[in-house]
């Protein structure tokens, strides 16, 4: 019985809370939750195996998730939704517990290319782009990373230089993810005035996608390299609001934010995978589940998953208040993404031998972690943003 399977036959029972984490919910929280878990159910499950073993990502759910408002969701104005900080996180969340690679969608093209148009961007490149973007008409990306520049993108070489009124970029971008597919990117290039940001569209003369394979992770997702051979562009591409890293790292925020709450979900259902095989193996007479071994994993799982879901839940209001700090976003990205990948292992060993078949999730969903454990700030990075706060004594360097 595979793990789609042993879903579909509990549908919508989640055991993993266990402190009534939905007594904490509104009703529209909950109604947009569930909106987008029946999505999950009925378009992803399916399919996601496939897609993973095929190394696909499907752009034709791209539409789909626009109708349900999941592009740009927490954005304001020009066609944007309008969702709440935790109706964000709540959406994320059950995205992941069908892939990571679906829920990085999402944040790729609104939490990272969406938000940075709509923080940084003028007038003029808002109404052009961010309504195709809300509606999937559009697939953005966005260039921060370089080969020999991740962690520490202050030392990125791409650079921007003035030619008359126009601007020419030269440089490569790695690990960008949705750069084959997406119509406008923003790339990110030093500049004589420091870092800054510009709207470029996919199609300008110069600009050259390469899907990066294989991978053994994050197989239904695309993540290239970028190659931009000066690239021209005239004055207005650049966004007129971005000065220096605090641009970029804005929108990187925005992001991990939602991975605090995406990871809960691989975890989830990686739980709800073990707890239910357990229920159905049988061994020695019983089932697994009837075994103190295999509670004592269950409940560790549990217990993970309630406080991280509750981090998750607290750090939303405090967004919504318009409240959170960055060392706040990185305690939460840190915690949560290390424990969703812990759950995700030990919910493997439940599965047994079987559990290394794409029939189950917990191994795809561990593998997917890797993945996000490393990107949007290393587990390293995270940790010595908090040690910055905790000591004041910055240990970048």
């Amino acid at each position: 019985m595979t793990s789609s399977t042993l879903m579909k036959e509990n549908p919508m029972i989640d055991t993993s809370d266990l402190i009534d984490i939905e007594s904490l919910l509104s009703g529209e929280e909950v109604a947009l939750r569930s909106s987008v878990r029946a999505f999950v159910d009925s378009a992803i499950r399916p399919n996601i195996a496939l897609w993973y073993e095929n190394g696909v990502f499907p752009l034709e759910i791209v539409p789909e998730m626009a109708k349900l408002g999941l592009l740009g969701m927490h954005l304001t104005g020009y066609g944007c939704p309008g969702r709440s900080s935790v109706e964000y996180g709540l959406a994320a969340l059950e995205l992941e517990a069908g892939d990571s690679g679906l829920r990085t969608f999402v944040s790729v093209q609104g939490s990272l290319a969406m938000s940075a148009i709509h923080k940084h961007g003028s007038e003029e490149q808002k109404n052009e782009w961010l309504p195709k973007m809300a509606s999937g008409e559009a697939i953005g990306c966005f260039g921060l990373t370089e080969p020999s520049s991740g962690s520490d993108p202050s030392s990125m070489t791409t650079y921007a230089r003035r030619d008359g009124d126009d601007w020419v970029i030269t440089g490569t971008k790695r690990w960008i993810g949705l750069a084959t597919v997406a119509q406008v990117a923003v790339i990110w290039a030093m500049t004589d005035d420091g870092v800054r940001g510009f709207v470029v569209p996919t199609d300008t003369a110069g600009f050259t996608a390469t899907v990066i394979g294989p991978k053994l992770s994050m197989r239904a997702s695309i993540q290239c390299e970028i190659d931009l051979d000066n690239v021209r562009l005239p004055a207005s591409a650049m966004l007129p609001k971005a000065r220096g890293l605090s641009g970029p790292f804005a929108c990187l925020n925005e992001a991990r934010y939602g991975i605090i709450w995406g990871v809960m979900g691989a975890a989830r259902d990686s739980y709800l995978t073990a707890l239910a095989y357990a229920g159905e193996r049988m061994q020695f007479g019983k089932p697994l589940s009837g075994y103190q071994l295999t509670q004592s994993k269950l409940v560790d799982m549990a217990l993970e998953i309630n406080k991280g879901t509750l981090l998750a839940l607290h750090l939303g209001r405090l967004k919504d208040a318009g409240t959170l700090q960055p060392h706040q976003i990185s305690i939460g990205k840190l915690n949560n993404t290390r424990e969703a990948i812990a759950i995700c292992r030990e919910a493997r060993t439940v599965l047994g031998g079987n559990g290394i078949t794409l029939d189950y999730s917990p191994l795809r969903h561990a593998n997917n972690l890797e993945s996000v454990r490393t990107y949007e700030g290393t587990d390293e990075v995270h940790a010595l943003i908090i040690g910055n706060h905790i000591t004041g004594i910055p240990a970048f360097r």
